[in-house]
């Protein structure tokens, strides 16, 4: 299981999703809500964004977490391992504890995975940040995500490197 809220999905969040089918021979992507955090897509919009995404891999299906603990939705899905990405020290100081703490409630043991180097510095909640402010994101993003983001922003008209296009 690979959760999160991918709000939006990155191209981060893709290769390791992608590098995950490589080693599971199910994934799932489990989509939350997460009330804490302000959230520009839905969570039908975030699944289907992913499901475009990941058309091309048929071991990987995207289910919504109904809410409650992740480790209730794992045993839901018979789930073995939950995967994260991990960016760098500061993913894995987060993620470490809630690692463990599924592992003492389920027995459901976490994998971590190398994030990408290119993709480091990405994380959904910069990206609609600097797309808000007229950055360029292009290159971080699936094409299809990238459109309905410049949207969803207010940048409908604009090219990606917030120039006004032959339209707009």
């Amino acid at each position: 299981m690979c959760p999160g809220s991918f709000d939006p999905v990155t191209n981060g969040h893709l290769d390791v999703i992608e590098r995950a089918a490589g080693l599971f021979d199910e994934v799932v992507v489990a989509v939350a809500g997460n009330p804490a955090k302000k959230s520009l897509f839905t969570v039908p919009e975030r699944v289907g964004l992913i499901e475009q995404s990941l058309s091309g891999l048929p071991n990987v299906r995207v289910a919504t977490v109904p809410g409650g603990l992740l480790v209730d939705f794992c045993r839901q899905v018979e789930a073995v391992a939950v995967v994260k990405g991990l960016r760098g020290g500061t993913d894995f100081a987060y993620e470490l504890p809630m690692a463990l703490m599924n592992r003492h409630l389920s027995g459901v043991e976490t994998v971590f995975l190398p994030g990408e180097p290119r993709f480091e510095h990405v994380s959904s909640s910069l990206i609609k940040e600097v797309a808000a402010h007229g950055g360029d994101v292009s290159g971080l993003v699936p094409e299809h995500v990238l459109a309905r983001l410049l949207a969803r922003v207010g940048r409908v008209g604009q090219t990606e490197n917030g120039q006004p296009d032959a339209a707009g």
